[in-house]
């Protein structure tokens, strides 16, 4: 074939000027492309530079899947090279929450959360290439046995509690690294209100630690409970296993204050005097504990037997149906109805260690 060469244009008195310049080169690549279309394949090669493609986004999760179980306490790590990670989901029977952060670059995610022991998780992780195409994998992980502990919290989800109620996490095995399971636990709130964490033996020996504000709730307040405790080593190799996520609601701040002189209970709600009730305390011998105290349970009716705090003898008693008992000590502590003790309210301390009071008040 022949191939046009391109004519100088009239009035353009410099060779290699510009717009001529222009019309060579165009010339010239348009009989290159003639060339290289005719040619079959079989002759000349192009010396040009060919256009590249991005590569396509691949994407790696570790630990690996398919081989042996990962260790408790690792990490979820997500790379994509091709492409930027817009969606990792990690998720596990029984986990609330799964989260991680993102790199700058947008091609590694790595997992706030440990792993748990004895769990099988499902990675779904999303890439987006400079072009817009996605690429999506999804695998699946297990990790090896071990010994493991568990958290028993309060409140329960959803609950709307007392301005008095602290947030209780209580533990099935000990925990000898406090700090290491103290960090995986946080409260946040809104609005905001300073707190703290304190660790105790509770009444059945068990390990527990508490957040109280630093004052009152403030009513209206929403409380979020987050337990990161999955894959946390309490010390010893005994590893956890939870991933919650706890949200409760503050109610009205309802107070009564119980004087033990006068044997009166007078209930505030919101700062308001409701009632003043007479009442009867703990007699000499059995003086019933002062301070502070929040409500534990509220039961319409429940046994009392006295062997279960020590109480034998001439004083023992076993009461088979208590009504309307609210319990304000794990060890004991009620108020709640005692008409065997009718003509003592207001007047006599005669109880051994409860509030007690009329069946209607009590109610």
């Amino acid at each position: 074939m022949q191939v046009r060469r391109a004519r100088r244009p009239r009035g353009a008195d410099l060779p290699g000027g510009g717009r001529v310049a222009r019309r060579v080169t165009a010339a010239v690549g348009l009989a290159a492309l003639l060339l290289t279309a005719c040619d079959g394949g079989g002759g000349a090669k192009s010396d040009g530079k060919q256009a590249t493609k991005s590569p396509a986004s691949v994407i790696t999760v570790q630990p690996g899947s398919g081989g042996a179980a990962a260790s408790p306490g690792d990490r979820v790590r997500v790379h994509s090279s091709g492409g930027r990670l817009v969606d990792i989901r990690v998720s596990a029977p029984d986990t609330d929450e799964f989260g991680g952060s993102l790199s700058a670059d947008g091609h590694t995610w790595t997992s706030s959360a440990l792993l748990a022991p004895a769990t099988k998780y499902t990675v779904v992780a999303r890439a987006e290439d400079a072009d817009g195409k996605t690429v999506t994998r999804r695998t699946t992980l297990a990790t090896a046995r071990a010994r493991t502990f568990v958290g028993e919290y309060s409140p329960e989800k959803g609950a709307t509690v007392g301005v008095g109620m602290p947030v209780s996490v209580a533990f099935n095995k000990p925990v000898r690294d406090r700090a290491a399971v103290e960090r995986r636990l946080s409260v946040t709130t809104s609005p905001h209100v300073d707190g703290a964490w304190s660790w105790v033996k509770d009444h059945s020996g068990k390990d527990r630690v508490d957040y109280r504000p630093r004052g009152y709730w403030t009513p209206g307040t929403e409380v979020t409970l987050r337990m990161a405790l999955s894959g946390v080593d309490a010390g010893g190799g005994v590893y956890g296993t939870q991933q919650r996520v706890v949200r409760f609601h503050v109610g009205h701040a309802v107070v009564s204050t119980v004087d033990t002189h006068r044997k009166t209970m007078t209930v505030k709600e919101d700062g308001k005097v409701l009632r003043t009730l007479p009442v009867s305390s703990g007699k000499p011998g059995f003086e019933t504990w002062n301070g502070t105290m929040v409500v534990l349970e509220k039961v319409p009716s429940i046994r009392m037997n006295s062997r279960t705090v020590g109480i034998f003898g001439p004083e023992a008693y076993n009461l088979g149906s208590v009504k309307w008992a609210v319990r304000l000590t794990p060890s004991g502590t009620f108020v709640h109805a005692a008409p065997w003790n009718a003509g003592k309210f207001g007047r006599v301390n005669g109880s051994h260690g409860c509030i007690g009071m009329s069946t209607s008040d009590a109610r």
